[in-house]
């Protein structure tokens, strides 16, 4: 059924249409619409109802616009060293219809003169020619930079003839940016700076930006972290209204007031946390009932009792999203007053919490679920790294723990350990990726590092915090309530019959490639294996991300209808706002309210955004510490895996310091040229058959260290050969095969032109 446009929506969408528009924000466009108090409501309903219908769209910033003519593509752009760049369609490209056969977002390619001034993360509007690559991949000219990523970046300074330049810090500008007269802001050659573009640059024209801030010297002490918080614009300082507001909210509470909340305190509860954990926003609480079932706690911090809705803190918080957790500094979502104080569950601190009570039988089947506001007092704080020990052998290591402690922590393990099971009978997904953990010395720098396994201890908390996400997001999806659910869709089949035929090259069988079962015990199979990380980072990208959305489309990784984050109110916004939905239930109020779906469709958008923005941050920051770590590593050797294999080389990840280098295609050997073999994946030496695939062990030096441009360079130890799962066997190649064939077919000046064509096609 076709839906009738209303006048108001007509009204939105005659403005945004005309000529000379340019985007706005939606309390700017009311203005130019002339919208009153009394029409403000009907005014964002239409709104959001195109929005919902892709009539307008919507930028990260705010923006309003109508979306792409046809012959047009809207997107963002990735730009590469060589200045071309590849734009990643908001939707569906157009494409030759054809029948049956569903549109598919194909990357649109772009050559350097027709790059104009665009860099990674611009959102541009592409004109599609009829020219194609020689893979049938679309080609591009981009017609206007809709919105920038960003205009603000960091780099190293530097005088050249009198005038000072910016290099930008990682590969996004190959040249230098004009900073105008030398000594700007007093800033010194080799110190850390923050510049504003306000000419970007292109294959023809040097970019010209203002010099805006000096971090400090290029190397000294905390520039690394603040040149970060910079590049991604992170949120650092509170505003002094917010802290003041904290201040008043934390006056407030008194532990000896626990009116119209389930008293707790004297119960055993404990938390499990990471060693070095700045807030603690959940803790544990296991009994039976006189039916022998268990009894679920799982007490999470009431952080909505300090942070009201559209106060002072809670606009902060929603503009931040989230915190952020970087190597050696936090920037927290809420002042540390409440984040690190009345907040946080401190062991022997009477503290608020909204408690998940869920019932289970022996065999982890969920019967019964109820809720409360809650006060509890933490008997006992553990590290991951205590609990396991003492579950194992009580007595030896559990010494200075009570016996009641001890009972529930062997309890929680139990009840962990089926729920667990009972996860993957129903088809759930567990990815093996570790962690990187930076070491610190006493004086801040960085010492090493270490992969972090995720251990029993480990599952145990994740048990339990993702059964409170799902008895809660069930109870509110049974009440008819719209909220903030964290979705996960299946992947295409396109993707998985793709992985399939990468992990068939690896002698792994996907045997149906449909089946979380199937993918499961492909990823059980692969532990301990050298291909292992090959295999969990390729499933991994064939995923689609998680998201936060009002609409309902289960889990797929979890195997589960109904999930939301609500475990972590501390550190992420959407977990706050489905505190105070389960607010209402717990005051059983007769008339539910929660937000519109298009109100959770753009929360949801800012949400992921931030998240996203803070595990880039996280990332990069974690690849400087220990790019800084391995300066005077260069000429050392070491052992390392293949994690990537492409035509321009390999990408290895060392094994005692895990950090990822390139070893070019020139560098692999001195008498011997490689080509890429797409079937396997893999790069093969024409002369010597030697072979470099996924997952293969390799012996690398460390030629290049440079910290700037974020590069790393290895070299292949001469001599070393790869070492794979199976026995290294000297093979001919396809191409030594072809020639083998040529030599006994015709003779004469054919034979040596099709060998030449054979050459060739191998290399390419």
């Amino acid at each position: 059924m076709i839906r009738v446009v209303t006048k108001l929506e007509r009204k939105i969408l005659d403005y945004l249409n005309r000529p000379a528009y340019k985007p706005l924000k939606e309390k700017s466009l009311s203005k130019k619409l002339a919208v009153t108090k009394k029409t403000q409501t009907q005014f964002r309903a239409a709104l959001y109802r195109l929005l919902d219908s892709d009539r307008i769209r919507e930028g990260s910033n705010g923006l309003l616009r109508v979306p792409a003519a046809t012959g047009f593509v809207e997107g963002i752009i990735k730009r590469t060293s060589r200045g071309t760049g590849y734009c990643i369609p908001h939707g569906p490209a157009p494409t030759e219809p054809r029948e049956g056969v569903a549109p598919v977002v194909q990357d649109v390619y772009i050559v350097a003169k027709d790059m104009r001034d665009a860099h990674t993360g611009d959102e541009v509007l592409v004109r599609l020619l009829k020219r194609r690559r020689s893979g049938g991949q679309r080609c591009g000219r981009i017609e206007e930079v809709l919105q920038r990523a960003t205009h603000t970046f960091v780099g190293t300074y530097f005088e050249y003839s009198g005038q000072g330049h910016v290099q930008v810090d990682g590969p996004t500008f190959n040249k230098p940016i004009l900073v105008g007269d030398s000594g700007v802001k007093n800033a010194q050659p080799d110190d850390k700076v923050v510049i504003e573009m306000f000419r970007f640059p292109s294959h023809c024209r040097m970019g010209e930006g203002v010099l805006t801030r000096v971090l400090g010297r290029r190397g000294d002490s905390g520039v690394d972290i603040q040149s970060i918080i910079c590049e991604f614009d992170l949120p650092d300082e509170f505003p002094d209204d917010v802290i003041e507001e904290a201040r008043f909210q934390a006056s407030r509470f008194h532990e000896s007031n626990l009116d119209g909340r389930l008293d707790l305190t004297n119960e055993i509860i404990v938390t499990i946390d990471p060693k070095g954990a700045r807030d603690f926003d959940d803790a544990i609480s296991l009994t039976r009932t006189d039916q022998g079932n268990w009894r679920l706690g799982v007490h999470i911090a009431d952080v909505s009792h300090f942070v009201p809705s559209d106060s002072v803190l809670d606009r902060e918080a929603l503009k931040r999203g989230n915190s952020v957790y970087l190597p050696g500094h936090v920037l927290p979502m809420l002042p540390e007053l409440i984040s690190n104080g009345v907040a946080s569950l401190q062991q022997e601190k009477v503290r608020y919490t909204k408690s998940v009570f869920i019932e289970f039988t022996t065999d982890g089947v969920p019967v019964d679920t109820t809720f409360a506001n809650s006060a509890i007092k933490v008997t006992r704080r553990f590290v991951y790294e205590q609990v396991l020990p003492i579950i194992r052998d009580p007595d030896r290591s559990g010494k200075r723990v009570s016996v009641a402690v001890r009972a529930l922590l062997a309890d929680m393990h139990q009840l962990a350990m089926v729920l667990r099971k009972r996860r993957f009978e129903a088809g759930a997904l567990e990815l093996n990726l570790p962690e990187v953990t930076i070491e610190f010395d006493k004086d801040g720098r960085v010492a090493g590092a270490h992969q972090v396994e995720h251990g029993e201890s480990h599952q145990m908390v994740e048990e339990f915090m993702l059964a409170a996400n799902i008895a809660v997001a069930t109870e509110l999806d049974d009440c008819g309530m719209p909220f903030l659910q964290r979705v996960h869709d299946r992947p295409t089949l396109s993707k998985l019959r793709a992985f399939a035929e990468f992990v068939s090259v690896l002698g792994c069988r996907l045997k149906r490639i449909q089946s979380r079962h199937s993918l499961q015990e492909l990823l059980n199979h692969a532990k301990g294996e050298v291909f292992e990380q090959a295999v969990n980072y390729a499933l991994l990208r064939s995923m689609k991300q998680a998201q936060y959305t009002g609409m309902n489309i289960g889990h797929y990784a979890l195997a589960v209808e109904h999930y939301c984050h609500f475990t972590s109110p501390i550190r992420r916004y959407p977990d706050l706002t489905v505190h105070r939905l389960i607010d209402q239930i717990i005051m059983r109020r007769r008339r539910l309210c929660g937000p519109s779906q298009a109100e959770l469709t753009k929360l949801g958008s800012h949400c992921l955004s931030t998240e996203r923005r803070a595990d880039a941050a996280e990332r990069e920051l974690t690849k400087i510490k220990l790019l800084t770590f391995m300066i005077d590593s260069v000429g050392e050797e070491l052992e390392a895996t293949i994690t990537g294999v492409e035509r321009f080389g390999i990408f290895c990840l060392g094994i005692k310091i895990p950090i990822e280098g390139l070893v070019h295609i020139s560098w692999l050997s001195e008498d011997d040229n490689f080509y890429y073999e797409a079937s396997t994946i893999s790069l093969i030496g024409q002369r010597s058959g030697r072979r470099y695939r996924l997952g293969d062990r390799v012996r690398v030096k460390v030629a290049r260290v440079d910290v700037d441009r974020r590069i790393l360079d290895f070299r292949i130890v001469s001599n070393s050969w790869p070492r794979t799962s199976e026995n290294p066997k000297r093979t001919k190649t396809t191409v030594q095969q072809k020639q083998s064939r040529l030599r006994r077919s015709a003779p004469g000046s054919r034979k040596r032109s099709k060998r030449k064509t054979a050459e060739k096609t191998g290399r390419q």
